[in-house]
């Protein structure tokens, strides 16, 4: 039986649920049905009855994501407030589930007398999210730490897959089935010197100096092209400050574009293009955006 009409999961399911709701944004038309999965089995067992036709978005913390205003046609599912297992497996060996954020995954290394996990601070989202795109900061990179991982299929397949079957490049991961989704991962560090707690704490202070922490942002907007900064060539085409209504190129760090309460997912989208558009018109670089953007504009 459909799962978007049992009895069996209905408690879990939410109609019509506003995906403003539910994104770093704070922005985003509703979404057909918005599944919270009480644990692996019972995920396993909706994706197992879900009729194929019917279209699937997986969403951690919203962030990295625009939602349009006419809302997700198909099923989300959340994967908040489950799969949050974060263990140490050995001296340098780390399981994390994809719901962990991962500023509490570089907290935790740290803790553990981890190195190289540092960079994980500078990520707003999950570990789910960081392995779907290869996320990474201040030099650091997610798959470079990933030994394997375990994913779900669209017919509630669990397996576990080692590094080596996944091609990672920049902010992007070439998988081996395009229907499958990170679920956990054991990760591989170094060995932490006297430096590293250190480390941890200015990168800390870093990010909060340089970036718009609690604004309504999705983190970068886009990724930097090789050899140059994102933030600097939006800065030197004199974009900072540039607003569409009230989404706004940040004064703080070019590369995010802030919601200052009342924007749209249009406007966000338009300014995104702008950007892009005006970048490429003074420097004759075309930004590719690190922002996902689905859903159907508002008619």
């Amino acid at each position: 039986m459909n799962p978007l009409q049992s009895h069996e999961f209905s408690a879990r399911i939410q109609r019509n649920e506003p995906m403003s709701r539910h994104t770093s944004w704070r922005v985003g038309g509703p979404a057909d049905y918005f599944y919270e999965p009480r644990d692996r089995a019972e995920l396993g067992a909706f994706l197992r009855e879900l009729p194929q036709e019917t279209s699937v978005y997986w969403v951690g913390l919203g962030s990295n994501l625009l939602v349009r205003d006419g809302g997700l046609r198909g099923v989300v599912i959340s994967m908040q407030g489950v799969f949050t297992r974060l263990e140490q497996r050995g001296p340098t060996s780390v399981y994390c589930e994809c719901s962990v954020p991962c500023t509490r995954l570089a907290r935790q290394a740290t803790q553990w007398n981890m190195a190289e996990g540092e960079f994980f601070a500078g990520i707003p989202g999950t570990l789910g999210g960081a392995l779907a795109m290869n996320a990474g900061a201040y030099g650091g990179e997610t798959w470079k730490h990933v030994v394997s991982v375990e994913v779900i299929d669209r017919s509630g397949v669990c397996r576990v897959r080692s590094a080596a079957e996944y091609q990672p490049g920049y902010r992007h991961v070439q998988r081996p089935a395009n229907d499958e989704w990170f679920l956990a991962a054991e990760l591989q560090f170094g060995v932490q010197s006297d430096g590293d707690r250190e480390r941890v704490r200015q990168l800390s202070a870093r990010r909060k100096a340089t970036q718009p922490l609690g604004e309504w942002s999705c983190g970068s907007v886009f990724t930097n092209p090789p050899g140059d900064h994102a933030a600097r060539l939006i800065e030197a085409a004199g974009l900072k400050g540039y607003r569409i209504g009230d989404a706004v190129v940040s004064t703080k760090h070019a590369n995010f574009i802030i919601n200052e309460r009342s924007a749209s997912a249009a406007q966000l989208e338009q300014l995104i293009l702008h950007v892009q558009a005006t970048v490429e018109q003074v420097h004759g670089v075309k930004l590719i955006p690190e922002v996902r953007i689905v859903g159907e504009a508002l008619q």
